[in-house]
C-alpha cells in the first residue's frame, strides 16, 4: 500500500501547529491545515506490511491501508467512500482520537508510525469542502420507531445506522446543544464545535428527529419512552466523577474537571455566563488563581490547556502514578498501546506537572481554599494484581491553591431514574449491564458506548454504536439478536 519504498524516504509528518503565544489568546483549534501533497506523501508512507495490524488496533475495523494508498494516489473521493464505510464521524476521531490505530502500525515497531489520524481528518475536510458529504435519507421506512438517549458520539452512531436503513429515530439530549461530551466536555482549541453542528445538520436533513432539554428520567419517564417506541438505546455516557475523599474537601474552591470545561464551553457558545441560571460562577473561572489539576489523563490536559486560556496565574497538573517512562518497557510490547511518557498540546504550553504525589488533606481559610497538602510515594505492582502505595516518610508537601480541579476519571453513568423506572439491571461497576448483543434484561432496551463498557475512547463508543444498531435492527425486524463481530466493518448495514 502507499509507495513502496516510501517509508523509507519520506519521514513522519504532521502540520504545524500554531504558536503557544498566538493559540493562548483564542479558543480556535491549534493545528493548521496539511498541504495536500504532504498528506499524500504521508499516505505513502504505508508499507505493504502483509497484515494491516493498524485495523486490528483500530475498534472501528477502519480500512486504514486502502484510503491511505487512495490518498498517496490522489484518489481523494474514493478515499472517503473507504473512509465513511466503517466511521459515521472522521472529523471527530480525526481530532481526538488517541490513535491506537498507530500505536498497531507494523511501522511503529522501530520507526515512526504512519500519521494515520491526520490523514483521516484531511480526507473528511477536504469530502465536506468538495460537497461529497450529501445528506442520504433512505429510500423508504420500515415503520418502526426507535428512540436513542444521548447524543455523544454512541447514540449519534446508532442513529445513524438504523436511520439509515429505514427506521424512523428520535434522539434525546438533556442538555439544550447536541453533542454530548463532544460538545461540552471537550475544549473549542481541540475541535470547534461547527464541526458537531455541520454533521447534524447532514442528520436533520436525512430524517433524523432531535429533542434538546429533554432530561429522560425526569421530563419523561424511561419505562413511558419505551413503551412510546419499538426499542430504546440506553447512551448517556458515564457522568459520575470521581471524588476526592480527604479531609477539608468541602472548602470553597474544589471543583469537578466537567463542571469547570461545561461553563468555559458555554461561554464559547454565547450562552452568557456559561452557568445555565444567569449567575457568574466566578468559582469556575482559572483568572488569577493558583490552580491545581488532580488528574494526569486527557481530562487533566484539557482543564490545564482551558486554565492558561483564562489567565491562571499558576497551573500545577498533579499525577497519582509515577512518571512514565520514554519508551516501552519489556511489559508493554508493540502492538499493545505504549504507556510512553508523553506530552500533550495544552502540557506543551505551559504549567508544571508533577508525578507520584498523593493527596492528604485539604486546608483554607474563612471557608475557602488555600492549600493541599500531600506526600510523595514509591508505587510498585502486587504479584497478585493492583498496586501497592508507601508514602515515603518525611516528603510531605504542601501547595498553594485557590481552584481546585478533579480530573480523576468517572465512575458510571447516572443510572438511579434508569434502573427504578424500567428496571433494568446494573453490573458490579454501576454501569448497565448486557449482553454480547449489547442488549439489557429489558426487552428492545439496548445500550453503548461508556454508560456500558466504562468511561473509554470516543472510536470505541462510535464502535458500540454501529454494532448495537445492527442489533436492535435484527431484533426490530425479527425478534432475535445478530450473530456479532467484534468490530465495526462495511458490512454492517450494505457498507454504511
Amino acid at each position: 500500500m502507499g509507495k513502496v519504498t516510501g517509508f523509507t524516504e519520506w519521514p513522519r509528518k504532521l502540520p504545524k501547529r500554531r504558536d503557544v503565544a498566538d493559540r493562548l489568546t483564542d479558543w480556535n483549534e491549534f493545528y493548521v491545515p496539511q498541504e495536500i501533497e504532504e498528506s499524500q506523501r504521508q499516505g505513502g508512507r504505508c508499507m505493504d506490511c502483509g497484515v494491516p495490524f493498524c485495523q486490528q488496533g483500530c475498534p472501528l475495523g477502519n480500512q486504514i491501508p486502502d484510503w491511505n494508498d487512495l490518498v498517496y494516489r490522489d484518489r481523494w473521493r474514493d478515499a472517503h467512500v473507504r473512509l465513511a464505510s466503517t466511521n459515521n464521524f472522521p472529523e471527530f476521531t480525526g481530532r481526538l482520537c488517541p490513535a491506537p490505530c498507530e500505536a498497531a502500525c507494523v511501522l511503529a515497531i522501530n520507526a515512526d508510525a504512519v500519521t494515520i489520524e491526520q490523514i483521516e481528518k484531511e480526507i473528511i475536510e477536504r469530502a465536506f469542502a468538495e460537497g461529497w458529504v450529501v445528506a442520504e435519507p433512505p429510500a423508504e421506512r420500515t415503520g418502526k420507531r426507535v428512540a436513542v438517549v444521548g447524543s455523544g458520539p454512541a447514540g449519534l452512531a446508532a442513529a445513524a445506522q438504523l436511520n439509515s436503513i429505514g427506521h424512523a429515530v428520535t434522539v434525546y439530549e438533556a442538555a439544550d446543544r447536541l453533542g454530548g461530551l463532544l460538545r461540552y466536555g471537550i475544549p473549542d482549541f481541540k475541535m470547534e464545535k461547527w464541526v458537531i453542528d455541520r454533521r447534524i445538520e447532514v442528520m436533520e436533513k436525512e430524517g433524523i428527529e432531535f429533542q434538546t432539554g429533554v432530561a429522560v428520567g425526569d421530563d419523561v419517564g424511561w419505562d413511558e419512552l419505551r413503551e412510546q417506541n419499538d426499542a430504546l438505546l440506553i447512551a448517556v455516557g458515564s457522568r459520575r466523577p470521581r471524588d476526592l475523599q480527604v479531609p477539608g474537601r468541602d472548602l470553597h474552591g474544589v471543583v469537578f474537571a466537567m463542571d469547570f470545561l461545561t461553563r468555559q464551553n458555554r461561554i464559547n457558545a454565547g450562552d452568557g455566563s456559561g452557568s445555565g441560571n444567569g449567575a457568574d460562577p466566578s468559582w469556575l473561572d482559572a483568572r488569577g488563581k493558583q490552580v491545581i489539576i488532580l488528574g494526569g489523563g486527557d481530562t487533566g490536559s484539557d482543564c490545564l490547556g482551558t486554565s492558561l486560556r483564562q489567565g491562571a496565574a499558576r497551573v500545577h497538573q498533579i499525577e497519582l502514578l509515577p512518571m512514565p517512562s520514554r519508551g516501552r518497557d519489556g511489559n508493554n510490547p508493540w502492538p499493545q498501546w505504549p504507556l510512553i511518557f508523553r506530552t500533550s498540546s495544552s502540557q506543551e504550553e505551559g504549567g508544571e506537572r508533577d508525578f507520584a504525589l498523593l493527596t492528604k488533606k485539604l486546608t483554607g481559610s474563612g471557608g475557602k481554599l488555600t492549600a493541599l497538602q500531600a506526600v510523595r510515594i514509591d508505587v510498585a505492582p502486587k504479584p497478585s494484581g493492583g498496586l501497592t502505595i508507601t508514602e515515603k516518610p518525611g516528603e510531605e508537601v504542601e501547595l498553594a491553591v485557590d481552584l481546585l480541579i478533579l480530573a480523576m476519571g468517572y465512575i458510571g453513568p447516572e443510572a438511579d431514574a434508569l434502573s427504578q423506572q424500567l428496571g433494568v439491571k446494573l453490573d458490579q461497576r454501576g454501569n448497565v449491564h448486557t449482553d454480547q448483543h449489547y442488549a439489557t434484561n429489558v426487552s428492545g432496551v439496548y445500550c453503548a458506548g461508556d454508560a456500558h463498557r466504562g468511561q473509554s475512547l470516543i472510536v470505541w463508543a462510535i464502535a458500540e454504536g454501529r454494532e448495537a444498531a445492527r442489533a436492535m435492527d435484527s431484533y426490530l425486524r425479527d425478534g432475535r439478536s445478530p450473530w456479532l463481530p467484534t468490530r465495526g466493518a462495511d458490512y454492517y448495514f450494505g457498507g454504511r
